[in-house]
């Protein structure tokens, strides 16, 4: 590309060169043999003066006096009536430029100049436009040089942007050249990094959640298929099968979710469900861990409360804080639900020692942990709780408290009531 720029630049600068040139050297040639043809028509002019103003005072007029009054490359013939010529310098040989200018004493003077003073001169004039051409070719040169280099790394530059693009480094390089084309280009190619980096970190994000979030029901299902493997009772084996039945349920739910996260984190599926329901699932679920850690899993609270939210997201939600209760926390984990105006709260607490003081608000952070863990559980669950416009808060550091903020449904009147309050 630079030796092409190179080259156009050249030619054109020569083809400029070629045309106004040649016509100024045709000019400046006419011009020179012009100027040099009224010289020498001048000098007749003025010798044959000279040679009057002699005559009329009856002065001699000799070579040797005109020889004074001419240059030297130039020769002179003066012509008097009864008299010899006088010839004034060396005659010239070959071509030359001849004038004669008459006397009012009748008398005749022809001035000659030999032509190769203007070939002299007409050289020195195409010298000194050959070396302006020349100047105006080199200089052309570096400014093609210079142009094209500023037009050519560009066109590396991006392509070296394009070439990292397709090596996974989608990091845009935010780089500007001042022309509006490349620019544009440049523009193209960083918002695709960025549609690039955005899909890479989604991905990433659902592999991450996804490993997370299926570890503790696969984990709790495996447990129910190993007691079922360890009883012979057909009537446990029936209950441990419908739990198990629900938790593969709650996998389903789980991965659906997921994928939904994946596409678009603010879609949400928020419906009115029974809290209760979903807290009798989770400490279900939840129970045999415990039990095997040596610690107990209790509830209390307002009971028959509806909210408003997805029956999944929140069942993950509460599984995110009941298993860092397990895995961080210490003693007895109770579930606690309120009400406080137009909101239900599902409050978790343990009798651990709480969160760091150098974590504090930084808990809901991913790769934000105490301990040797993943640090997605309560990011992806602040995520969930927020995508169904509810909320997940840590209410107190020590003990830890984490409060689960949704919009409650209002309670369904009988039909007894609805006919009571219609009389009244």
């Amino acid at each position: 590309m630079r030796r092409r720029l190179i080259q156009s630049t050249l030619a054109v600068v020569l083809v400029v060169i070629a045309v106004f040139g040649v016509s100024l050297v045709i000019v400046e040639t006419r011009t020179i043999s012009e100027t040099a043809r009224e010289r020498v028509e001048s000098e007749a002019v003025r010798l044959a003066s000279i040679v009057d103003s002699r005559l009329l005072v009856e002065d001699k007029v000799t070579a040797e006096i005109l020889s004074d009054q001419i240059t030297e490359d130039r020769y002179a013939v003066v012509r008097i009536p009864g008299k010899p010529p006088i010839e004034v310098g060396a005659k010239p040989d070959g071509d030359v430029i001849s004038a004669s200018a008459p006397g009012e004493e009748g008398e005749t003077v022809t001035v000659q100049e030999p032509r190769s003073s203007v070939t002299r001169e007409v050289g020195r004039t195409l010298l000194i436009i050959g070396l302006v051409a020349l100047l105006a070719v080199i200089a052309a040169v570096l400014l093609a040089i210079r142009q094209a280099s500023r037009l050519a790394s560009p066109f590396t530059d991006l392509a070296e942007t394009a070439e990292r693009l397709g090596s996974g480094d989608p990091r845009p390089r935010h780089r500007r050249y001042g022309v509006p084309e490349l620019d544009r280009v440049a523009d193209v190619l960083d918002a695709s990094a960025e549609r690039i980096a955005r899909m890479l970190t989604a991905e990433r994000r659902l592999a991450a959640d996804a490993s997370h979030q299926l570890r503790t029901p696969l984990t709790a299902l495996s447990m129910r298929l190993e007691e079922i493997t360890l009883t012979d009772d057909p009537d446990t084996v029936k209950e441990e099968a419908t739990i198990a039945l629900t938790q593969v349920e709650r996998l389903t739910d789980v991965v659906e979710r997921l994928l939904t996260n994946s596409r678009d984190p603010r879609t949400g599926s928020a419906v009115t469900f029974d809290l209760d329901e979903v807290i009798k699932q989770q400490l279900a679920e939840w129970r045999p861990a415990y039990r095997s850690a040596g610690r107990a899993i209790v509830t209390s609270g307002k009971r028959e409360l509806r909210a408003v939210g997805t029956p999944g997201a929140v069942a993950q939600v509460l599984a995110a804080l009941i298993e860092n209760s397990l895995m961080h926390g210490g003693g007895t984990v109770a579930l606690r639900t309120r009400v406080t105006g137009n909101q239900v709260v599902v409050e978790v607490t343990d009798e651990g020692p709480g969160v760091p003081a150098d974590l504090g608000a930084r808990i809901f952070e991913r790769a934000i942990s105490g301990r040797n863990s993943t640090g997605i559980g309560l990011a992806v669950a602040r995520d969930l709780a927020e995508a169904d416009g509810g909320r997940l808060e840590m209410l107190q550091a020590s003990p830890a408290v984490f409060g689960l903020f949704l919009s409650r449904t209002p309670p369904q009147r009988s039909a007894d009531e609805e006919n009571r309050r219609t009389v009244r």
